[in-house]
This record gives C-alpha cells, structure tokens and sequence, in this order.
C-alpha cells in the first residue's frame, strides 16, 4: 500500500453499531467484520443490562444509562467523525448520544430503527398490544426488571441455524428503558444529519408509527430488503448500505 493510501485509510471514518432490544454487541460480528475488511475502526458495544453485561442490570438502568454507555466509548476511544449506528430501539440511545456529543459524530444511520417524538418513551413509540405483552412480562419476571426475550423469529429470522444462534444470545431487555423517556431534543439528531434504513422484507410493523416522524423530519429514507435483524440475515446488503 502506498503512503497516500495508508494515509487515507488511516483517517477513515469510525463506525459505532448500537444494537437493538435483547441483542447485545455478538449481534453485529458479521457487519463489524466487512466494515473492518474495509478498513474502518469498528466498535460494538453491549448497552447495560444485555448480553454479556446481563449481570449488570439494576432497576437503575435506563435511558441515561445505555447514552453514557455509548458516551463513554466515543470519549475514552477519543473518536471523531463517527458514523453511528442504531438497530431498533437502539435508534433512541443513537439519538440520545447525539444530544450529547454531537461534534462527535459525522452521521446518524438508524437501522430500522425506533422514533418517537421528542421527549416521548419508547413504549410512546409501539403498539398497546407490544405494550401489554412486555409489561406482563416483566412482572412475571423475578426480579420485574426486564421484558422477554422474544423469540428470535419475530425479528424476521428464518434460517434454523441464524435462529438458533440468534435465541441462545438473547436476554430480556430492561423495562426502564421503554417505559422513561430519553428526554430527546427537537429536532431529532441535534443537527447531526440522519438517514433511516426501513427494512421490508420483511416488515417490522411494531415500527411503523416512527416513519411518520422520519418522514417529517426530511432524513435521508432508504429500504434494505431483508427482515429486521438485517445486520444477521443480509450482512454484506447491510454493511453495503453503512458503506455508501
């Protein structure tokens, strides 16, 4: 590689995949490994509560918490120009963050993700039977602290072996953080510009009331034909769309 070339790599920018109610960081190794092939720095990681930070879940964990988790990483990597990445309700700590360190970030992509309106809760943001069925479950928990895990089919999953993989690694997802408002500013994205990637095929409908407000807020709208967890079922579509 030349010098000009290893300059220009060098400076490419970092990518940050935030991912999506009872994933954890494992959820973006396929996408993480292309954009890395491509010479990017990539960081993945796992919100309080989740994955292999399961452990750590308290009925302090919220919305402040997952932002500063993601915070933290942007500060103690010394990161810049970053393009960050939220899946689903990691939509909302994307934008939580923004609010933070916007001059931290060049772009906001959110992966079918999560919208609700400034200073709305996630549960603002899905149907009442989405709801009902998480709140239930949360209090048939042990400790009424999280919701779930779903079974992995319903993020549009249909391989046995993705599944299987998929629904050994879930982990209920902390109630707080649904039921609490993130405080997001208006506008969304505090001036960061933003482009929404709605996945298809197939739909996630629990999403639909969100593209109203995509829609109004002028970002940037692409589709991905795959299902909701694209970063598993189409990892190079996926990492091409992060790409462009």
């Amino acid at each position: 590689m030349s010098e000009a070339a290893g300059d220009q790599a060098a400076h490419r920018d970092p990518f940050v995949l935030v991912h999506g109610a009872g994933h954890g960081g494992w959820c973006w190794v396929r996408v993480a490994r292309l954009l890395r092939a491509a010479g990017h720095e990539v960081f993945t990681p796992t919100l309080t509560g989740l994955g292999e930070r399961a452990h750590l879940l308290t009925e302090d964990v919220g919305p402040a918490t997952m932002v500063q988790d993601v915070v933290a990483v942007l500060e103690n990597e010394e990161l810049r120009d970053v393009v960050l990445v939220g899946h689903s309700f990691g939509a909302l700590v994307a934008l939580g963050v923004a609010d933070r360190v916007p001059h931290r970030l060049r772009r906001i992509v959110l992966l079918d993700g999560l919208v609700v309106e400034p200073g709305a809760s996630g549960f603002d943001g899905v149907p009442p039977d989405v709801i009902e069925e998480r709140v239930a479950s949360a209090k048939a928990s042990p400790t009424g602290l999280a919701f779930g895990p779903s079974s992995a089919t319903v993020f549009g999953l249909s391989d046995p072996d993705d599944l299987a993989w998929v629904d050994r690694r879930l982990t209920p997802h902390p109630l707080r953080s649904y039921t609490e408002s993130f405080g997001l500013r208006d506008p969304l994205g505090n001036g960061v510009p933003v482009t929404y990637i709605c996945c298809t095929d197939p739909p996630y409908l629990a999403l639909r009331s969100g593209h109203a407000i995509v829609r109004r807020a002028g970002w940037e709208w692409r589709e991905l034909a795959t299902g909701h967890d694209a970063m598993i079922m189409a990892p190079e579509a996926t990492a091409a769309e992060l790409l462009r």
